[in-house]
């Protein structure tokens, strides 16, 4: 079971490492086609999706998650690192995993209930990059909190770590929107159609609720996820 989670977080993350990359240079290769110029705008532009940010971070948390079950249960034959054995993570690296979890789940939700049907302009985005960031890395995350090895149980309070990112996102988001316009169309530029106000049928009100909305989802998922760690179960003192 642990050496199936290891091959299998690679794997993901090698794969949603690579659909970042083919969509990040598609992006900069029509935007330096457009005007050299503005290709250090469309770079940050790009990273300030949430969706790139939380995938990015998946593959770093999967990578660090391979390499704690190596290094913590082993992966060769023997008592000590039979599969019987149950390892226990960090707090620290629980508390970030539960973390990005949510915002993939997030991720998910949002884009396959609210932006899979926007129509972009054609040949800006790589389909198959854009089908493992928005379902193949969320469900594979949630499918590793769920039945992955290595989860410690997390105190509630932890609700407030997991929030932190989102909160700290959208204000970034909102506080940059209006200084960050964009030369091609001369307005201002957001990651997502319903944080902009300008765009938005009640302006600000519209983004007021589509923000309550998420925080909702993210504050329900997140607490979810911190339920899932505190289910009873089995844990050796390999580590910790």
């Amino acid at each position: 079971m642990r050496l199936l989670f290891v091959i299998l977080r690679v794997a993901v993350a090698l794969a949603i490492g690579a659909a970042i990359i083919a969509q990040l240079a598609k992006t900069v290769s029509i935007a330096f086609d457009a005007n050299p110029a503005s290709v250090g705008f469309v770079v940050v532009n790009f990273f300030s999706f949430f969706t790139v940010d939380s995938n990015a971070a998946s593959v770093v948390v999967l990578l660090v998650g391979a390499g704690l079950a190596i290094r913590q249960g082993g992966l060769s034959g023997g008592s000590r690192y039979s599969d019987q054995v149950v390892y226990s993570d960090p707090l620290l690296y629980t508390t970030v995993r539960a973390s990005v979890v949510t915002y993939m789940v997030t991720t998910g939700i949002v884009y396959n209930l609210l932006l899979r049907g926007i129509a972009l302009p054609q040949g800006t985005t790589v389909a198959w990059s854009n089908e493992i960031l928005h379902v193949v890395g969320p469900i594979y995350l949630l499918l590793d909190w769920l039945f992955a090895p290595g989860r410690v149980p997390l105190d509630w309070k932890r609700l407030w770590a997991i929030i932190a990112f989102p909160v700290v996102w959208v204000a970034y988001t909102l506080v940059r929107g209006p200084l960050a316009i964009d030369q091609a169309t001369g307005k201002p530029w957001y990651p997502y159609p319903f944080l902009n106000p300008t765009t938005s049928a009640a302006g600000y009100a519209s983004v007021a609720f589509y923000v309550v909305l998420i925080a909702v989802v993210i504050s329900a998922l997140g607490a979810g996820a911190i339920w899932v760690s505190r289910r009873p179960s089995k844990r050796a003192t390999v580590n910790n």
